[in-house]
Parts: structure tokens; sequence; C-alpha cells
């Protein structure tokens, strides 16, 4: 393997796992170290490499399968094979491709404006309102359907940020997050990425409601690093 496979194929981190994998896998693809038509190491190599579980190893592959990047092939020399031609990473089907200093500067911003927004909040007095709908606002998000959940999504973490009382916070991160948006709509929507984010959106709601700035902050950034990771993934 070469000295950038070697790279590529090196543990992970544990609180992304998942989005982890997949942003690693799909790195290994675009920079050529498995070519089209190449076969990726087995899954128990892979889980070994990235230092995760065969299951998150193959819901990864399985994610980038219905993607269009991996395709499994049956018999005596069967395995999972990069695919002869590589989907585009076009957001919008008349769009450019971002440029990584595009992707660079939306989430740059996102961190320093929803780390800061979730500390803040953690750091009020909450009234009841405003509790019942940080809570309601989660809830919402947990049962939304695959159309409904950037959606939701986008308002839980509005939310957030009306919460800590500063209109003006609020009219950066709508910006944002349009922008934020306008790049997820240009990857797949994971089913294994939802569900992890609905557990990491308790964990902050949760560090908020109880009063722990730290806690909530910690969280977000490690809510946040896994949507970097994919967005990396799939359009860099």
């Amino acid at each position: 393997m070469t000295d950038a496979g070697e790279v590529l194929f090196r543990p992970v981190r544990n609180g992304n796992a998942f989005e982890d994998t997949v942003a690693r896998l799909l790195q290994t693809i675009r920079l050529g170290i498995v070519q089209p038509g190449e076969a990726l190491p087995p899954e128990r190599d892979l889980a070994a490499r990235f230092s995760v579980s065969r299951d998150t190893v193959r819901e990864a592959i399985r994610s980038l399968s219905d993607a269009g990047y991996l395709v499994a092939r049956r018999g005596r020399y069967g395995g999972t094979f990069v695919s002869d031609t590589i989907p585009s990473t076009a957001v919008g089907p008349d769009a450019a491709a971002p440029t990584a200093a595009e992707i660079e500067d939306v989430l740059g911003l996102r961190d320093i404006l929803e780390v800061g927004a979730a500390r803040a909040a953690a750091a009020r007095d909450l009234s009841a309102p405003e509790r019942d709908q940080l809570w309601t606002r989660l809830t919402e998000t947990a049962a939304a359907s695959v159309d409904d959940y950037r959606r939701l999504d986008s308002r839980l973490h509005l939310t957030i940020g009306e919460l800590v009382g500063t209109p003006s916070l609020v009219s950066l991160l709508a910006d944002n997050r349009t922008r934020v948006n306008e790049l997820l709509d240009g990857i797949p929507l994971l089913a294994r990425n939802i569900a992890h984010s609905n557990e990491q959106h308790e964990a902050i709601v949760v560090a908020i409601l109880t009063g722990n700035p730290e806690r909530a902050a910690a969280a977000m950034t490690e809510h946040l690093a896994g949507s970097a990771a994919l967005l990396r993934g799939f359009l860099s």
C-alpha cells in the first residue's frame, strides 16, 4: 500500500466513528488510493485499520453503495469494489461543486457560531416556556421523516440560538445555516448519521437544560464534527 494509503487507513475518532469511516473511505476513492473497479480491503481489515466495529464498516459501505460510490460483487472473486463511474459532487443540477476554501469557510463559521450559541444558551436561566420549546424542537426532530429531517434539524439549531437572547446572533446563524444546507443538499442523507445526530442532539439539549455550558459546547463540537466529516468527504 502507498504511503497515502497508510495515512488514510488509520484509526478514526471514536465520537463520530460512522461519519469518519464514510469520510475516510471517500478519501481513498477520490484520491485514487483505490481506483474505479478495484476492490476495497475486506471488512475485517478495514475495521482493524480504522479501530471501529465491523458493523460500522458494513454500514459505511452500505451507505456509499446506496450513494453510487461502491458496488458489491459476489462469487469467488467477489467483494466491495469502487464503482466504475464516481458520482458528481455538484450541489444542485446547474451548480458548480464548492471549493475546499468555500466549504471550510462555511464550516469554520458554523463552529464559531453554534458552539458559542450552545455554551451561551446553557449559561442562561431559561424560563419554563423556553425549556418546553427546546424539548419540543428536539422531539420533533427525532420523530421527523427523511423528507422533513433537514428542515426540523435546522429549526432545532436555530432555536438554540434564539435561547441566547441576542437577535443578531440568530440572523448570523440563519445565514450560515442556509449555506450549510446548500452543502448538505449535495450529499446523501444517511440513516445511520440521522440516528447518530439525534443522539447528539439529545446530549446538547440535556446539557443546555441542566445548565452545563462546557458540556453543551463539547457536545455541539462533536456533533458539528460529524457533519463536517461527511461534507468534506463527499464534497472535497
